[in-house]
């Protein structure tokens, strides 16, 4: 265990923590800030997660990292506090954010109300919930898995992160005691993607994995691709779609990656070339995809593609918050796409570095578009914006256009500016998300990873919908686009240019 405390960083024994869960090992570490793996850790699961409190570190398998290097966890204490630039400014630009979040629908309406949840619904409504592996975008049990559902039937009270105004989190009961309640992406990929409509064991499972130290998204990826498997006649491994019995013991199984649970616990893209399937085998570089179908949000295709965690909506761009999750952008569209992707990932990116939770970039879209979807002026703003893709590349190749802080819109910049002293608006801002985008891709080609930006058949060949030719992701033409955008070149990698206009 490392403990980083006032006077250093020193390695402690924890010998008697391994084997535990995460809210053991924690309640064992002591005081402060806590780190922690669970068994799926130790056991090197490639999707292992490592938990803080109940928040985890989901993605990526850094928990099999921790477990590789035999380390537990880490405890950060001590006393001493940031000092500010500028802390009476500071205090009142918080001010000024949080009465806009709580104002917005999405962050002040939606979200407390149902939490992330509150996506089941217009996803079905949009075709884009993952269901049965990602063969569709529709679940016709939807409702006992909805937002609504875990409100009405097992919400406790809401939870948020320390500070936080919106507090999107879910309390439910279970055993007789308070637990965190699944997130749309749990809900969403060990729901309707296994063909689960019980929103009790998806509850159960949610809890069992946080406990594990196991991200549940490559958890549901993986098993939807395993019992898909199975369905085909290419791993005979008793899993079936509809089935939820056994799941709870099948996770543990994973966790200590015995029977089948050893090759689940190896993820989609290795199960794939030892049994076959690839067409089918839903994952981008190695991790599976989150819970929205691409196939009718081109963009949010386009951002699993090139992200360069792989399948991750976030550092994909999460462009499907335009095509129908906030707004109503046309999500079979390709129009514009590239330049929104590119633009919405070096968002992202910049507001992840500044420590905000991406949540918060909610509060950036007009309230009015959110509340009166169907209004004329709604309609002609979103029939418009994929039309900008021009203006939007070409602002973000010259960022100077956008040389100015609107801390009432968007407050990031301005937040970064009073917090360390350092010059910033909303162009430097985005600059600073791009090259953080660039230097992650080329840390990716450094271990290896060039042409790359490719999803399964299942996405950019099958149609989700018959006598749609368009509800299929039509990458290739996107993917050109992107790349002149970015300046990289034909197989994904940065130009010399653009590396040296961002001092990389």
């Amino acid at each position: 265990m490392i403990f980083v405390g006032e006077d250093g960083i020193e390695l402690r024994d924890a010998s008697d923590l391994w084997g535990r869960s995460t809210s053991e090992t924690q309640a064992m570490m002591g005081p402060g800030g806590k780190l922690a793996i669970g068994v799926a850790g130790e056991n090197l699961v490639r999707y292992a997660c490592v938990v803080s409190d109940e928040r985890a570190v989901g993605r990526g398998g850094v928990g099999a990292v921790f477990g590789h290097k035999q380390l537990k966890g880490v405890v950060a204490g001590g006393k001493l506090r940031i000092v500010m630039s500028d802390n009476e400014r500071f205090k009142k630009l918080n001010k000024k954010w949080i009465a806009i979040l709580r104002k917005h629908e999405m962050t002040g309406v939606r979200l407390p109300k149902l939490g992330t949840s509150m996506l089941v619904r217009p996803m079905q409504e949009h075709n884009l919930l993952a269901t049965k592996n990602y063969s569709s975008g529709h679940f016709d049990d939807f409702e006992k898995v909805s937002g609504e559902t875990l409100r009405e039937k097992h919400l406790v009270k809401n939870d948020g992160c320390v500070t936080c105004p919106v507090h999107c989190g879910r309390v439910v009961s279970h055993g007789g005691r308070q637990i965190k309640g699944p997130e749309l992406e749990t809900i969403g990929l060990l729901g309707p993607n296994l063909l689960n409509n019980d929103l009790e064991c998806i509850i159960r499972l949610n809890h069992l994995c946080d406990e594990l130290g196991m991200d549940t998204m490559s958890f549901g990826g993986s098993l939807g691709f395993a019992m898909e498997l199975c369905e085909k006649g290419l791993w005979e491994n008793g899993l079936r779609f509809g089935d939820n019995e056994g799941l709870e013991a099948l996770a543990v199984q994973v966790a200590h990656r015995e029977g089948i649970g050893n090759d689940i616990a190896d993820g989609v893209r290795l199960m794939s070339e030892k049994y076959g399937g690839k067409d089918f085998a839903v994952h981008c570089k190695g991790m599976e995809l989150a819970a929205y179908e691409p196939r009718a949000a081109q963009g949010m295709g386009l951002g699993y593609a090139t992200a360069n965690r792989g399948g991750c909506h976030l550092n994909g761009g999460y462009l499907v918050v335009l095509e129908g999750l906030g707004l109503k952008v046309s999500g079979s569209t390709t129009v514009g796409k590239a330049a929104l992707t590119v633009f919405f990932q070096d968002l992202m990116e910049a507001a992840s570095a500044g420590g905000s939770c991406l949540f918060t970039t909610y509060a950036v879209l007009p309230s009015a578009l959110v509340i009166k979807p169907r209004s004329i002026l709604s309609r002609l703003i979103f029939a418009m914006l994929p039309l900008a893709g021009g203006l939007v590349a070409f602002a973000h190749n010259h960022p100077g256009m956008l040389s100015i802080n609107l801390p009432s819109i968007v407050p990031h910049p301005f937040a970064y500016k009073l917090t360390t002293g350092r010059k910033m608006n909303i162009g430097s801002f985005t600059r600073a998300g791009e090259r953080i985008f660039n230097l992650e891709r080329l840390i990716n080609i450094r271990q290896g990873l060039e042409d790359a930006d490719t999803l399964p058949g299942r996405l950019t060949d099958e149609l989700q919908r018959d006598g749609d030719p368009k509800s299929r992701v039509m990458l290739a033409a996107m993917l050109k686009k992107y790349y002149k955008i970015r300046g990289w070149d034909k197989h994904g990698v940065p130009k010399e240019k653009r590396l040296r206009k961002l001092g990389l």
